[in-house]
């Protein structure tokens, strides 16, 4: 008897308050029927203190609502997450794996000079010292290691 009395314009009401959001609105009309209908007992039977206290308690609701939605983080659709682009890393992760086996042809000594200088980023000076061999000899391993890469991948395109 409420809802087919107040309803219309219970909803009317709330829609506004909620700023047109519609779903939230039959939310708040909902739970504002549900509390006349828990105290139904108390309620004052006149037509005109019904539509107050039906209006009071929706305002009540929205109010309640803003103040949670501020409290907790705001709920998203996850259907627009599904049209977003994931980058493809799979070219980067076979390039990798064909320097990867690229590195493993070349010999130790090549190898080392390589790992030292481009992977772990150390200078010649510092390569050298860790290998314990003259930077020199760093320099010459690093040259024909790089030889030896670029070949080593033209023949494997």
């Amino acid at each position: 008897m409420l809802y087919r009395e107040f309803g219309g314009a219970l909803f009317g009401h709330v829609l506004y308050l909620t700023g047109n959001d519609r779903q939230w609105a039959e939310d708040v009309v909902q739970e504002t029927l549900v509390r006349a209908w828990r105290n139904a007992d108390r309620l004052d039977r006149e037509p005109g203190m019904l539509r107050a206290w039906l209006f009071t308690v929706a305002r009540r609701i929205v109010i309640d609502g803003r103040r949670s939605s501020g409290a907790r983080p705001r709920e998203v659709d996850t259907g627009p997450l599904a049209l977003v682009p994931v980058p493809d890393r799979s070219e980067q992760s076979l390039s990798a794996m064909v320097v990867a086996d690229a590195l493993q042809s070349l010999r130790t000594e090549h190898r080392e000079a390589i790992e030292e200088t481009y992977l772990r980023g150390r200078t010649i000076n510092e390569a050298a010292q860790t290998l314990g061999v003259p930077p020199g000899t760093v320099k010459s391993r690093v040259y024909y290691a790089l030889r030896a890469l670029r070949r080593e991948l033209q023949d494997g395109e």
